[in-house]
């Protein structure tokens, strides 16, 4: 049975830093698709940063130069990094995995979509004060 358990959220003022961590159990990081997902109050959830299976990176528009995704295979978790916070990064944040390579559609706006992750951890909420 996989587990995903995200640990690492709190409460920060704007421009500090938090460190988000996702131990998996069941499941294996490694040439499979893993990302970081959230979800701010009356929002739907939306993907934040994706490693795929071949290793590449992907972030959010809103992201990119902020947070900064990594997987540790020996300890078997997903990190997220996340600098120079804003108030607009509350939210809960999801990791997710599925044991197989990213789908995803792209969007007229040229953002893409991703959908199929499997596994799914139950959230560490992360509050930015301004």
């Amino acid at each position: 049975q996989v587990r995903l358990v995200e640990s690492g959220g709190g409460s920060v003022q704007a421009g500090g830093s938090l460190r988000l961590s996702c131990a998996a159990s069941g499941y294996t990081y490694g040439n499979n698709c893993n990302g970081w997902f959230r979800q701010a109050a009356g929002k739907e959830r939306e993907w934040v940063a994706i490693i795929d299976s071949d290793g590449s990176t992907t972030y959010k528009d809103s992201v990119k130069g902020r947070f900064t995704i990594s997987a540790d295979s020996g300890a078997n978790t997903l990190y997220l990094q996340m600098n120079n916070l804003a108030p607009d990064d509350t939210a809960s944040y999801y990791c997710a995995a599925v044991d197989a390579p990213c789908s995803f559609r792209s969007n007229i706006d040229g953002g893409r979509y991703y959908y199929g992750m499997r596994y799914w951890g139950k959230g560490t909420l992360v509050t930015i004060s301004s």
